[in-house]
């Protein structure tokens, strides 16, 4: 029993330190909160989409992509592109600080706000990384 305790103490403050960072998802889904807008449905998608990334990479796809040079350079390029626009995207609003104001302008559609969650979600090569590939490190 206590020869768990260590890796389940570990794992504990590690998903803690994945969760307390403020990323570009948990950034739109604290503006959603402010602004009271679709605000279950946006974190019941986020919960269910780290939880079937969580089941992919305890499966192995994280070994498979690291197994394969293809696809290893495919999601390497695809996260450099992802971060590419919005850094620009990022560029933009510090150029215009009002644009980061969450303004209340009507209320946004649902269809917008889950392609916007979703989009933070399985875009965003950062979350790959926490889930799906980190395991696979992590083992090695």
């Amino acid at each position: 029993m206590s020869s768990l305790i260590g890796p389940a103490v570990s794992g504990v403050l590690l998903g803690g330190s994945l969760i307390i960072a403020i990323g570009a998802r948990n950034a739109f889904i604290l503006r959603q909160g402010l602004l009271q807008q679709h605000v279950f449905i946006l974190c019941l998608i986020c919960a269910v989409s780290d939880a079937l990334l969580i089941a992919l990479g305890v499966a192995g796809l994280g070994a498979l992509i690291a197994g394969s040079e293809f696809l290893l350079t495919a999601v390497t390029l695809g996260g450099a592109a992802f971060l590419a626009v919005y850094a620009a995207m990022a560029f933009r609003r510090a150029i215009n600080p009002v644009a980061m104001r969450a303004a209340n302008s009507g209320r946004g559609s649902l269809k917008a706000a889950i392609s916007t969650c979703l989009a933070f979600t399985f875009l965003n090569p950062h979350v790959y990384l926490d889930t799906v590939l980190l395991r696979r490190f992590l083992a090695t």
